[in-house]
């Protein structure tokens, strides 16, 4: 059955309410135990800095090296998620992420640290571009963006407990503790995880002319796959539209524990949790920008782009007055406003990278958004801001941020003149359950 208004299918693959729940809560609760992996070591870095003497731009290669990771594998790991399983390859994922974060807590150097920090990057690596696939095929068009905002609400809400907790635990019970105590729950989830019902891979079928007005369906080859992407320019606009976003965002999460203690002389445990109240509003923005992208969205089908560029430009405001005009109190209440606002363009961005795409690679496509944000903010912004505040000092780094952001939404609306056509040209396709 189709969306009348959109032409997309207008249900999910079949599974029950309470099943489709489960389903959710569990992705819901691997990237949370995902991110708060990636994270907590940002929280640390005055702590493992005093240990073995390293600069700010070593501590942010603890940071990079997890996006290197992603960056080199998110693509061969969403092939075989879009072509074998999600359920399967996401669950064997997360072992393995939550096996080398543990590991985490048994290092002795700089060097073990940065090896068990890339292996946490190998695990992560298809998760992102898999859970957004299943909840792209979980539920109808009229209501992805909203839960899409709901499930990236756990990003912000696992980077606040990271940042927070991560000082917290190191001040009491030592940095390396903290590591071992995130891995174990999300070993538990990633086990129940295997469980799930998923839906059936879509085969790889295009429609072809055959002639007298008839239609055939065909098999695609690598090179009709590859040219859906290539053909799509909405797409290609979002994924570096997302990628300039990521700059900032990385940036705040690695860099602001550190800025509040080196600007305003806060003791790191504290700065930890001023940085993660910041971070924790983005628990706020991204279901509210995934409501409002619904709610519009069904008065105008191409608004999802339009509405990440407005939501980012507002941002980039925030970041200027920000870091350039205000300190102390005034700074941190614009700085909570923009922990609202920095994330409320996921959801409708993410979305796109699925609607505009045929739904037998919609993993691979939100793989390659995965790939535009961890080569352009994730495995740079933690050193190139390191390497500018070991030159010039944090705050002329976090003062480079706004104009990332500026970028970003010129690209944004840049990609929705072309949405409209990308969007009708995609195969309409029901999913089916796996017996």
């Amino acid at each position: 059955m189709k969306n009348n208004q959109t032409g997309q299918p207008s249900s999910g693959y079949t599974v029950s309410s309470g099943q489709r729940t489960y389903i959710f809560v569990l992705l819901f609760l691997l990237y949370f135990f995902d991110v708060v992996d990636r994270y907590m070591v940002s929280s640390m870095f005055p702590f493992i800095q005093k240990e073995w003497g390293l600069t700010d731009i070593q501590s942010g290669l603890l940071v990079s090296t997890v996006y290197w990771s992603i960056l080199i594998l998110v693509f061969p790991a969403s092939i075989i998620i879009d072509r074998w399983s999600r359920r399967k390859t996401i669950s064997i994922m997360a072992v393995c992420w939550s096996i080398a974060s543990m590991a985490c807590a048994f290092v002795g150097n700089f060097s073990q640290l940065f090896t068990a920090r890339t292996f946490l990057g190998i695990g992560e690596a298809g998760y992102a571009a898999g859970g957004t696939a299943m909840i792209a095929g979980l539920y109808p068009v009229e209501k992805r963006a909203r839960m899409m905002g709901i499930w990236n609400a756990s990003i912000p809400l696992a980077t606040a407990v990271a940042i927070a907790l991560g000082g917290v635990i190191a001040v009491h019970w030592g940095w390396r503790a903290a590591f071992g105590l995130t891995a174990i729950p999300g070993l538990i989830v990633a086990i129940l995880f295997f469980f799930i019902k998923d839906y059936k891979t879509v085969d790889l079928m295009k429609t072809v002319k055959a002639g007298a007005g008839e239609a055939l369906k065909i098999k695609m080859k690598a090179g009709d796959a590859a040219r859906e992407f290539l053909r799509t320019p909405s797409l290609i606009f979002t994924y570096l539209g997302m990628g300039f976003v990521q700059v900032v965002a990385v940036a705040l999460i690695t860099w602001l524990p550190t800025y509040f203690n080196r600007t305003a002389d806060i003791p790191i445990d504290q700065a930890g949790l001023k940085a993660g109240s910041i971070m924790l509003l983005a628990v706020i923005g991204a279901p509210l920008g995934g409501y409002l992208s619904d709610l519009w969205v069904k008065k105008k089908i191409d608004s999802r782009l339009i509405f990440a560029a407005i939501t980012t430009i507002i941002t980039a405001v925030f970041a200027f007055v920000a870091f350039y005009l205000f300190k102390g109190n005034m700074q941190f209440a614009v700085l909570l406003l923009m922990g609202v606002t920095i994330i409320a363009f996921i959801p409708a961005a993410a979305v796109t990278t699925q609607e505009v795409m045929h739904p037998g690679l919609r993993a691979i496509s939100a793989g390659l958004s995965v790939v535009a944000t961890s080569l352009i903010g994730g495995s740079l912004a933690p050193i190139v801001i390191g390497a500018i505040s070991d030159a010039a000092g944090i705050q002329t780094a976090m003062m480079v941020l706004p104009a990332f952001l500026v970028v970003a939404a010129a690209l944004f609306f840049a990609g929705s003149f072309f949405f409209m056509k990308d969007y009708n040209k995609v195969e309409t396709i029901q999913l089916e359950t796996e017996s």
